[in-house]
């Protein structure tokens, strides 16, 4: 017996687009649930040395795969619906979409990615211990507010993106 899996482009999209919001909210929790919690137990030298690694090893492309491919690919998603199935399949695409495109991305992008640019421009080797202290504060709890941010944003994203499937056919 001989199965094959035709997937329409509307299909092959949604796929597309759960794979990715759920890599990128599996991420995002996996760094809230343990990098997080292990970094905030470092001294604050190497704690910012530390993040200063973490911002460089994060741009990879499968990062970016997930974080860019999900902006792209939710809306393409969104557009291919529009009308095809239940309305509920597109409000919620449009919904993932703009929770996306406003929390995930805009916060990263407005929030997490300038903090990383200003902790790379920070020399430890030549700060006083106050200097590092002072940011360390700074960068950790603003950092820490807008990944809070974006986690539950991505996660929420991932769910409206799977309700969305499953509600097309009802």
């Amino acid at each position: 017996m001989e199965s094959s899996i035709n997937l329409t482009l509307i299909q092959l999209s949604q796929v597309i687009a759960i794979l990715l919001t759920g890599l990128l909210a599996g991420l995002f929790y996996g760094y809230d649930c343990s990098v997080i919690r292990g970094l905030e137990k470092l001294q604050d030298d190497v704690y910012l040395q530390s993040f200063q690694h973490i911002n460089k090893a994060i741009q990879n492309p499968y990062f970016f795969i997930s974080f860019i491919g999900s902006l792209l690919v939710l809306p393409v998603a969104t557009w291919l619906s529009y009308g095809k199935y239940n309305p509920l399949t597109f409000y919620l695409l449009l919904s993932a979409t703009l929770l996306y495109a406003i929390t995930v991305f805009g916060v990263t992008v407005f929030g997490n990615i300038p903090l990383n640019e200003l902790l790379e421009k920070f020399d430890i080797s030549t700060a006083t211990q106050k200097d590092i202290v002072f940011m360390r504060q700074m960068f950790e709890n603003s950092w820490n507010k807008y990944h809070t941010i974006r986690t539950i944003a991505a996660i929420l994203t991932f769910c409206l993106t799977i309700i969305a499937v499953i509600k097309q056919k009802i």
